[in-house]
């Protein structure tokens, strides 16, 4: 069994970040949503990987795999513009040839194992098995009916009156009939060939399709309070205490905290879960829970709390800062006079709640 790992598209909903970053690479606890997904398709024993890249970003894919911590044998396979998931699966189709494989889309983030999954279909002989999530609101996501034993009876793509409240979540498992099927199906309204059509394709054709219900959580990491929440989430389940970095005798650490070599805290409190990365430097400041600060960040004189810092970003004099995302090499400051004018440069995309 191969694996086909989807880092293509543009990621318009998590701009301006993905002006410059593909969203797989935006990271969750100062690691690239990517890096989760490599790890649990490291954990099922596969050991051929292709990656689909897109032309502006293919490049940083590449790089944030090319220590293959994993032992993967990678195949980069570019897909010249994002016209779907079963296109994505089309362009690959000389690097799976006639293996089954499992499909991942590469910022998903879940909260179990997905060992049980492939192994179910490996002892079974359906030709199709998506794995489901029960949500809130169907209506934004594909979603599947099913029947008792779990066999899908048909999919549909946000529909306005939901035949279940199972969404897909972006993980399936197909036997090699899928490319038939992709074969025999057109665009969609949005000029796309959809996954869920060619597995509809196998439905109508009388083929088995079989759902894996997800039992734990979730995460879609395409917007900023998603993001925000995944991070929320794996600092609570992941991170444990490991303080390698500096910490002063004036210095308060409290609590799960990642502290990274390099790192320095000098007259601050820290409460965690918080991970800080290497060669970030933390003075006089508080950093609250669920917060991650990547390598290189300067806080200083400065209060923030369930956050994202990307690299090299520097908070300064700033009161209190919550539920935010900053970018690699951002500034945030407020200069030391009594002035009440704001000064600013803010990109595309960008907010600003004052």
């Amino acid at each position: 069994m191969k694996a086909l790992v989807l880092c293509g598209g543009k990621g318009t909903r998590l701009r301006p970040l993905t002006y410059t970053i593909p969203k797989q690479l935006v990271p969750v606890a100062n690691q690239p949503i990517l890096h989760y997904v490599m790890g649990q398709i490291h954990s099922t024993g596969i050991k051929e990987v292709g990656v689909i890249i897109a032309p502006e970003t293919g490049e940083q894919i590449k790089e944030a795999l090319s220590a293959n911590p994993w032992g993967f044998a990678f195949t980069f396979i570019l897909q010249e513009e994002p016209k779907g998931l079963a296109h994505a699966v089309k362009v690959a189709q000389d690097f799976l040839n006639d293996e089954p494989f499992l499909m991942y889309l590469g910022d998903n983030l879940i909260g179990e194992s997905i060992v049980p999954f492939v192994e179910e279909f490996k002892q079974s002989d359906v030709e199709t098995m998506i794995l489901l999530k029960e949500v809130e609101d169907p209506k934004m996501f594909g979603v599947a009916a099913v029947d008792e034993t779990g066999r899908v009876r048909f999919l549909v793509e946000k529909p306005k009156e939901p035949p279940s409240n199972l969404a897909l979540v972006g993980i399936y498992l197909f036997s090699p009939a899928i490319h038939k099927a992709i074969s025999e199906i057109e665009p969609s309204w949005r000029g796309e060939l959809e996954i869920t059509d060619a597995i509809q394709r196998l439905l109508e054709k009388g083929k088995s399709v079989k759902s894996y219900i997800l039992k734990r959580w979730w995460l879609d990491t395409g917007k900023k309070d998603d993001l925000l929440e995944a991070n929320r989430v794996v600092l609570d389940e992941l991170i444990k205490e490991d303080l390698q970095g500096e910490i002063d005798e004036e210095s308060k650490v409290v609590g799960r905290v990642s502290l990274a070599k390099g790192a320095q805290v000098k007259e601050s409190t820290i409460r965690g879960p918080v991970v800080i990365g290497e060669g970030a430097m933390v003075k006089n400041s508080f950093i609250g829970p669920y917060t991650s600060v990547g390598n290189g960040c300067i806080i200083e004189n400065a209060a923030l709390e369930h956050s994202v810092i990307l690299d090299d970003a520097k908070i300064a004099e700033i009161e209190r800062l919550e539920d935010s995302v900053i970018g690699r090499n951002a500034v945030v400051s407020k200069e030391r006079r009594n002035s009440q004018a704001l000064r600013l440069m803010v990109g595309d995309d960008a907010e600003v709640l004052l």
